[in-house]
């Protein structure tokens, strides 16, 4: 399975094509506009999302609302499509300068177009078709919000619990939502931004998916470089992840047991759900951090490109905080990555054979 975008921020809309899905995989379009309209959401988003209102139309590739086995063809439209002046005082920690220099234009507008994070919303839309053909089989995907700027949740949390995360921070702790908005709040009357961390997790999915035998079908290799196409990610760790590099060998790794009727499990997770590149049967456990965003209507230090002449980086509108709308944009790009491991491995002429192939692999 493959999945290619295209479209620009303030352009005609934005595209996905997503050749490889079975046929006959009946598709929930209000789920797909739901998650779309989740990554709009959150305490501290701009005003670009009080201009769109994303919904996803499908162009080709489902028939009566299933899919046929053809490549899908999705697109979600912009209200916000206009032209937009030269941007030649290029902005820090955005693609703006090395863009410039890399495709040879004076003019940063040509690259910050296309690398906008608005081109997750039909990631999201993708990803979420994705998540449907997952949940066919039973594997399941959900997150949270860990942490935003100094704001952080020491918690630990069942699966089941997940989706009771904050509509507007997407944090499951409720006095660390609170004191995350007031720092949010304070951050945008000083017209600065932050980022943060989320924690995504799939539960369901058997194991031997991803492989030892070549670097590039390592899952743990595939989903981390998943997680870091989107815009603002700036790490990837899987389970207890750095922390768990201060532990003895004894301490960290996940003691195996068997029993019948359950088959092999662990009492821990510590791995993550993945052990030499491979889905070990546990919860794929992964946290993903988002830099604070480079557009700050304060401005930086920076550069004209055309002048050379020092100047403040241009102030474009945007958010000050996007953590909520990022853990969904993670759970879309594992749920795309996923699905494509899932379908080398079985095959995906049909959901029904998918199925089958599916509940025969050992426990």
């Amino acid at each position: 399975m493959r999945i290619t975008t295209s479209g620009e921020s303030h352009g005609r809309g934005l595209f996905a094509i997503i050749e490889g899905l079975p046929h006959g995989l009946v598709l929930d379009m209000g789920a797909i506009d739901d998650a779309i309209a989740l990554r709009q959401r959150g305490f501290g988003r701009g005003a670009r999302q009080d201009i769109e209102c994303d919904k996803v139309e499908i162009l080709s590739g489902v028939f009566q609302g299933q899919t046929t086995g053809s490549p899908v063809c999705l697109a979600i439209w912009n209200k916000d499509e206009k032209e937009l002046p030269p941007l030649t005082a290029v902005r820090p920690g955005h693609a703006d300068l090395a863009g410039a220099l890399k495709f040879n234009t004076l003019d940063a507008r040509q690259i910050s177009e296309r690398a906008s994070a608005r081109e997750t919303a039909i990631r999201v839309a993708a990803g979420e078709i994705c998540r449907q053909c997952l949940a066919a089989l039973g594997i399941h995907i959900s997150g949270y919000v860990v942490s935003i700027g100094r704001v952080k949740d020491e918690g630990t949390y069942p699966f089941e619990t997940l989706s009771s995360r904050d509509g507007e921070t997407g944090m499951l702790d409720s006095e660390r939502s609170l004191l995350a908005k007031a720092e949010i709040a304070n951050c945008r009357e000083e017209g600065d931004t932050l980022g943060g961390v989320c924690e995504v997790r799939v539960k369901g999915i058997r194991s031997g998916f991803g492989s030892c035998m070549t670097h590039a079908e390592k899952l743990d290799a595939r989903l981390a470089s998943a997680v870091l196409s989107i815009q603002a990610a700036k790490g990837v760790e899987l389970g207890a992840g750095f922390a768990g590099c201060a532990m003895r060998g004894s301490d960290f790794h996940d003691e195996i047991f068997y029993e019948d009727g359950r088959g092999y499990y662990r009492k821990t997770n510590r791995a993550g759900g993945i052990e030499g590149g491979m889905s070990n049967g546990e919860e794929i456990v992964l946290r993903a951090a988002m830099k604070p965003l480079p557009t700050l209507r304060r401005g930086l230090q920076t550069v004209d490109i055309c002048t050379k002449h020092p100047t403040l980086a241009a102030a474009e509108r945007g958010d000050t905080c996007a953590v909520f709308a990022f853990e969904r944009v993670v759970e879309s790009v594992v749920a795309s990555e996923l699905c494509a491991a899932v379908l080398e491995r079985l095959g995906g002429e049909s959901v029904d054979l998918l199925k089958k192939r599916y509940g025969e692999l050992p426990q």
